[in-house]
């Protein structure tokens, strides 16, 4: 008899039930996150005929957790069921839209028992791999945390300091870049700017890190802060000043923790055997192929085949059709982190390969906008690298774009 465990999670509690071949409810029980809870789990699973020629497979609504690692060490198959697609189950139970954790953790398991096949079971990467995905994923988060700030910070900027605004704006990170914060530091309103010293510019600008050019950015940023815009009255000034400053703080902290989980990142991807792999690929370096092997990880029994990762990636097209209606689309379903890398990765080796770039200047004249031709180009790479990985081989330029297949674009 097939035994099948569900587990509805929450931050204080876990409510567990087991259910056999039939869908009737064997055992019900509310667990902790900690060392006595999760033996109590062990203890129910065993049981039941828990055993490890055929250990009891677990349907919970999270990928992460302590929990789910410490199931995932043991061996044991753990199915991420999708909370929205746990509610739509949900319905074929109770249609009053009733609701409740013990009945949640019932329907957990009745979706490994009823449709186990349609879903897949958590990967079983190296804690190396696990490791490359924490940072990434954290590293990105904080990249983003600073774009965030660095958009708040530049709309309170254009309410009263436009001069700021405008010396920076074609500066690659805009009022984010290191030299813009620390000039904002010393100078967080136009009435401080006017007092501002060639000398005290210079020395902000070493701080920040400049080292080229210093005489040139000095008299650029002595200038053009003290070119005539309209001011907002004196103590309303004072007041978005320090608004700025408590925001400056924000945005330097996410910047010098985006940079500090940068190298964490590359370090612990560096140490990884796909390392070699991933960075021969035009168009990755090492922070992007960490971002990527964090999203695809090792296992290589992950995806069946490379459509399978064109799929998840969002690369590969998706078909709608009903009638006599057809529709091809991009997939908007996919995994968002492992996209964005994605676009990055297509965009870069359209100047590091030959091939990549006579692909995309191709599917252009087909008549396809840039996102449509990049994404074409990102799902081809796809290809290349599910078999690189899965032969253990370098990228090959002549292997990706056969020269007898691969004709010139047209002028």
């Amino acid at each position: 008899m097939r035994v099948f465990c569900g587990i509805d999670w929450a931050e204080r509690h876990h409510d567990v039930a087991l259910v056999d071949e039939s869908g009737t409810v064997i055992a019900q029980r509310r667990i902790t996150e900690t060392v006595q809870g999760y033996q109590e789990l062990l203890n129910m699973l065993a049981e039941a005929g828990d055993g490890p020629e055929a250990p009891i497979p677990v349907a919970i609504e999270t990928p992460r957790g302590l929990l789910v690692a410490c199931l995932r060490a043991c061996g044991r198959p753990v199915f991420a069921i999708n909370p929205f697609s746990a509610s739509r189950y949900r319905e074929r139970h109770a249609i009053s839209r009733k609701k409740s954790d013990r009945q949640d953790a019932i329907v957990l398991a009745n979706i490994l028992r009823t449709d186990m096949a349609m879903h897949r079971p958590l990967p079983a990467d190296t804690h190396q791999a696990q490791a490359v995905t924490v940072l990434a994923r954290a590293q990105q988060d904080a990249v983003w945390r600073v774009h965030r700030t660095g958009n708040e910070l530049r709309s309170v900027l254009r309410e009263y300091y436009p001069a700021f605004l405008e010396l920076f704006a074609a500066q690659e990170g805009g009022v984010s870049c290191r030299e813009a914060r620390a000039i904002l530091a010393i100078a967080p309103t136009p009435a401080a700017a006017a007092r501002l010293s060639r000398p005290q510019i210079r020395a902000a600008l070493k701080r920040s890190g400049r080292i080229y050019h210093l005489q040139s950015w000095t008299e650029k940023i002595h200038t053009g802060l003290r070119v005539e815009h309209l001011r907002q009255p004196g103590p309303v000034e004072e007041a978005y000043g320090h608004q700025v400053l408590a925001l400056l703080a924000v945005l330097d902290a996410a910047c010098t923790s985006a940079a500090a989980l940068e190298e964490a990142a590359i370090a612990a991807f560096r140490a990884h055997p796909d390392h070699a792999i991933i960075t021969s690929f035009p168009g990755l370096g090492d922070l992007t192929g960490a971002r990527l092997l964090g999203e695809i990880g090792d296992d290589r029994t992950r995806f069946a085949d490379a459509r399978a990762l064109k799929a998840y990636a969002g690369a590969a097209p998706v078909t709608r059709a009903s009638g006599r209606s057809r529709a091809v689309m991009h997939r908007r379903v996919k995994n968002q982190r492992l996209a964005a890398v994605g676009y990055v990765w297509a965009f870069a080796a359209l100047t590091a390969s030959p091939g990549a770039r006579g692909h995309y200047d191709r599917r252009k004249d087909q008549g396809e906008r840039h996102a449509a031709a990049l994404r074409n180009l990102y799902n081809r790479f796809l290809g290349c690298l599910f078999h690189c990985l899965t032969t253990r081989q370098t990228y090959r330029e002549q292997a990706a774009f056969p020269a007898s297949t691969e004709q010139p674009a047209a002028a």
